[in-house]
């Protein structure tokens, strides 16, 4: 597995659909802070719009994909910041509910002609929900929002692709259309971070390194081996870099010494083995590199902020909480 699909496979992110906003004229629609461990993200299948975040405005053009990984606050509107916004109104459509300005909506069903036939912005909005703790490598390092332009990108094709076969089966909403479109919504996770990762040369973290060939096989080599011992200098030579060498670029990419990233690598490894084993803190410990469950409870709540047990315990009354 490479190196990105592993990080994903230990965030575990879950699509979920919330609805489909297809508006037009004036809108302004806020969105709350979500809780820790919910990401919600929208996905512009037609037109255009703006998000307002505490860093400033995005515009969105159709194809464009924002994900806010700590649940950051943010508002919707339409590029103009047109006064007068209508009321929303919330309907279904078979699939997803659906949210259109009240105006339009009414439009619509009494066959006003005036209306366009495409709305200004037709917005796919869900989350994606993971686990704190074997999450943390991958979301913690992503901007707030992550914004992913498909405009000049080299995998442009695939993604409208996707794109495409998303809002056709929102369209169409034929049987098994709301799986097609989550799966579908998993994939353009991963493709968004590939492309972010790409364009990534002049930021810091995770994605950062591995886009460098020569630190990401070192990345590579710690993920497949956390319980080794390693040293700088082994590292290195997996980047065939010097140790000197090595441990400089790697601080500037990765924005943190190799060694509290190796801990940040074995600590989303027990995260992830807690949550889908049975195994002991003490097994899961000598697993990631420590010798003694004291050792590794104690790295653990450094990191991660609360024992293994209490991590597990409340991952499993999460789970109940859900059936």
């Amino acid at each position: 597995m490479d190196t990105l699909s592993r990080l994903i496979d230990l965030a575990r992110p879950q699509a979920s659909l919330d609805l489909r906003c297809m508006l037009s004229g004036a809108f302004d629609i806020d969105h709350a802070p979500m809780e820790a461990g919910i990401a919600p993200f929208h996905l512009v299948l037609g037109g255009a719009c703006a998000i307002d975040t505490a860093g400033g405005a995005v515009e969105l053009q159709a194809g464009d994909f924002v994900l806010f990984p700590r649940g950051a606050a943010h508002r919707v509107r339409d590029l103009g910041r047109s006064a007068g916004a209508a009321p929303l109104a919330l309907g279904h459509d078979g699939m997803l509910p659906v949210r259109r300005n009240d105006r339009a909506a009414a439009a619509r069903e009494s066959g006003d002609a005036a209306l366009p036939d495409e709305p200004d912005v037709d917005l796919l909005c869900g989350r994606f929900v993971y686990a704190p703790g074997s999450s943390a490598l991958l979301l913690d390092a992503l901007p707030d929002p992550l914004h992913v332009s498909l405009g000049g990108a080299r995998t442009l094709g695939t993604l409208q692709t996707v794109i495409a076969l998303m809002r056709g089966e929102a369209e169409r909403r034929q049987p098994g259309a709301f799986a097609i479109v989550t799966a579908l919504s998993q994939a353009l996770f991963a493709m968004a971070l590939r492309v972010y990762g790409e364009h990534a040369a002049q930021s810091t973290g995770v994605l950062a390194l591995l886009t460098d060939a020569r630190l990401g096989a070192s990345v590579q080599a710690m993920l497949d081996a956390p319980e080794r011992a390693w040293t700088i200098a082994e590292l290195g030579e997996r980047a065939a870099m010097s140790r000197a060498t090595y441990a400089r670029r790697f601080n500037e990419r990765a924005g943190v010494t190799v060694m509290d990233f190796l801990t940040r690598i074995r600590m989303t490894i027990a995260s992830d083995l807690l949550l889908r084993t049975r195994r002991s803190a003490a097994e899961i410990g000598e697993a990631v590199g420590y010798q003694s469950e004291a050792a590794f409870g104690k790295a653990f709540a450094q990191s991660v902020g609360m024992t293994p047990g209490r991590y597990r315990r409340r991952a499993q009354a999460d789970d109940a909480s859900e059936t």
